[in-house]
């Protein structure tokens, strides 16, 4: 690919598109879109007489454009939260040359998690004197909420979610995430302008996309019945201050996930037998290797290679993907992101089940046990590099190659000329 600012990129097959850095795609978001990312409210009358029940004021719900959405600082950031690709000493020089800078050009306070300062190869690392003594660390039980103002990930889409496991009780300051990884899905920022971008963030009014989290229960008994779900959701539309809670009696634990939950069969040989209830009422019983459920940031994840749709991160839904199901009929399903979601492993089931969460806190769900998931009312706020749009489509076509192919030839058809000099040499040939 051309690295020229500002250019288009020429593929293999010929085929253009714009990079992330295009001018012209900056200044068109900047200008404002023209119309919203979701669609205009639809009509609430249905022919001469037909039309939707009344509601109270309080009842209707006031929603975003996702476009508009774009990050204010109510006071100057202070602090800031790197989160550096381990065992990888290429990202190194990145880091200290980062770090450097933000602490004499923009003195802000960094923390770092503390492997960090354990790393052998950085505290070698010639740079390294510069910013000795002046990076804090934290510990993974702490609450960062209240500490931290931003964070910045070096490294793959795993800095990201680990980012995300750190903050799991209250609100996650807004990332930005540079590739230095090997995928880069969830990570646009180029190394290369990260000055320019870190200036940007710090004054403010850059574009985010809220990245949806799935909040996570592991019970240990279940039950069928709906009116915990409606005084769950009571208690998750109170004020953030009140975010501490009381959990369930039966919880053995909990997390918030960015990706996905999966739960499986684990080392059984045995179909992984499960029950799905939405909002209570069970909806079918997954036969199969196990399901996963997944945020829309999740859905480019595990979930795609189980065969279910990629949907933009600005969609509000849960998806629900089986995997290696025992009926090809069973395929992935989409569902409201404000609804419940339960998986059982029946009592009658031949084995136990395994949860993981983001790949993580893997643990067998007994007999009898249950997963709970919802939409977590704290999402991810990940900063873009142009705008919510452009960014998804930039990391489909340059991370997974999506829909490239050599573009079909047009028909060639013989000139005039052609055919009046071919029958011109046929005479000559001829006489």
């Amino acid at each position: 690919m051309s690295q020229a600012n500002g250019q288009s990129d020429e593929t293999k097959d010929g085929s253009k598109w714009r990079r992330r850095s295009d001018v012209g795609f900056r200044k068109g978001f900047r200008d404002g879109r023209t119309r919203s990312i979701y669609a205009q409210p639809p009509s609430t009358s249905f022919g001469p007489k037909a039309c939707l029940k009344k509601v109270p004021q309080s009842q209707i719900m006031q929603v975003t454009d996702p476009s508009s959405q774009r990050l204010q600082w109510k006071t100057s950031p202070l602090t800031v939260l790197i989160i550096k690709k381990i065992m990888d000493v290429t990202v190194l020089p990145p880091f200290i040359e980062m770090a450097t800078w933000l602490i004499q050009e923009k003195n802000l306070v960094i923390y770092v998690q503390a492997n960090v300062l354990e790393d052998q190869d950085l505290l070698d690392h010639i740079g390294y004197d510069v910013i000795k003594g002046k990076l804090k660390t934290f510990k993974e039980c702490d609450e960062l909420s209240d500490k931290i103002d931003f964070i910045i990930c070096l490294g793959g889409d795993g800095t990201l979610l680990y980012a995300s496991s750190l903050f799991q009780e209250g609100s996650i300051p807004p990332v930005m995430a540079f590739n230095l990884g090997s995928l880069g899905f969830l990570t646009p920022f180029d190394f290369q302008e990260f000055k320019e971008s870190i200036e940007s963030l710090l004054q403010g009014q850059v574009a985010v996309t809220l990245r949806s989290r799935l909040k996570c229960l592991v019970l240990d008994s279940f039950e069928s019945n709906t009116n915990g779900l409606h005084q769950e959701r009571k208690l998750e539309a109170t004020k953030e201050k009140d975010k501490k809670k009381a959990d369930p009696n039966n919880m053995r634990f909990k997390c918030q996930v960015l990706n996905e939950a999966v739960i499986d069969r684990g080392p059984s040989p045995y179909l992984s037998n499960l029950d799905l209830y939405l909002d209570g009422r069970i909806v079918t019983t997954v036969q199969g290797d196990g399901l996963i459920i997944s945020t829309p940031t999740g859905s480019t994840a595990y979930a795609a290679a189980a065969g279910a749709t990629m949907l933009h991160p600005n969609v509000p839904a849960i998806l629900v993907t089986p995997i290696c199901p025992h009926t090809l009929s069973f395929r992935p399903i989409v569902v409201p992101a404000g609804v419940e979601l339960k998986v059982v492993v029946p009592e009658d089931a031949r084995h136990t089940a395994w949860v993981a969460l983001d790949g993580k806190n893997r643990q067998e769900l007994q007999k009898g046990w249950c997963v709970r998931i919802t939409t977590s009312v704290f999402p991810v706020a990940s900063v873009c590099r142009t705008d919510q749009v452009t960014d998804w489509f930039d990391s489909l076509v340059e991370c997974m190659h999506w829909n490239t192919r050599q573009r079909q030839k047009d028909f060639k058809k013989r000139s005039l000329k052609s055919n009046t000099s071919t029958s011109s040499v046929t005479s000559s040939e001829t006489e």
